[in-house]
């Protein structure tokens, strides 16, 4: 039967995945990347992923602590990319996994995690792996690259078709990749419930003002 209980859980973390989804820079300095984070969460943001692939242990512990707490004092979210022992450490609103995470096995994730934070999975440009992460409990599933990247500049392409297609899981859906204010309308029109953004967002010239603009796309 119907877990009430779950059910009010899985509602209302769907709730919060929409709109502008902010990745952070990989930035050495924490005191500059505060500044930037700070800078797109008074702009509206309110999912943050905290991803930083080259700092030592040390560094991307004290950069994701004080992510979130940056994020909740604005009433936002921090999901840590690619490192479930860090999430579960400080406590995060949960972890973004790719392929090669957490040795694949995303049913351990959901468990590990539990039922109350929040499982992202990066399908690339696969729907089988999209219905593997869907049936192992994820709370939304990624696409991409949906542009060319200059952060993953090797990455495959994703058709924005897919974005459309993924709607058969029931579940929020991602897009990352290239994305920019210029293309974000038609994103979101293929099926994009949220915008993964790095480069767009933390290297406009007014990071606050940037952040309004794609979360306006998301209220108007």
């Amino acid at each position: 039967m119907p877990d009430p209980a779950t059910d009010r859980v899985q509602a209302s973390k769907r709730s919060q995945l929409r709109g502008l989804y902010a990745i952070t820079p990989e930035d050495l300095l924490l005191p500059r990347l505060s500044a930037l984070v700070a800078a797109a969460l008074h702009g509206g943001v309110r999912l943050l992923q905290y991803r930083n692939k080259t700092a030592p242990a040390p560094l991307r512990r004290a950069q994701a602590a004080e992510m979130l707490r940056l994020c909740h004092a604005h009433n936002a979210l921090l999901i840590v990319n690619d490192d479930l022992p860090l999430a579960l450490e400080i406590n995060a609103d949960g972890v973004h996994l790719g392929r090669d995470d957490h040795g694949g096995d995303l049913a351990a994730a959901r468990a590990a995690l539990g039922p109350s934070k929040i499982l992202g999975i990066s399908c690339y440009a696969d729907l089988e792996r999209a219905r593997q992460a869907a049936q192992a409990g994820a709370d939304y599933i990624a696409f991409g690259c949906m542009y060319p990247s200059t952060t993953k500049p090797e990455a495959s392409p994703a058709s924005l078709t897919l974005l459309n297609q993924a709607r058969q899981f029931d579940l929020p859906v991602a897009a990352i990749g290239g994305i920019t204010l210029g293309n974000a309308t038609q994103t979101i029109a293929a099926g994009a419930d949220m915008l993964a953004v790095i480069s767009d967002l933390f290297e406009a010239p007014d990071i606050t003002a940037q952040a309004r603009a794609y979360t306006h796309l998301f209220t108007s």
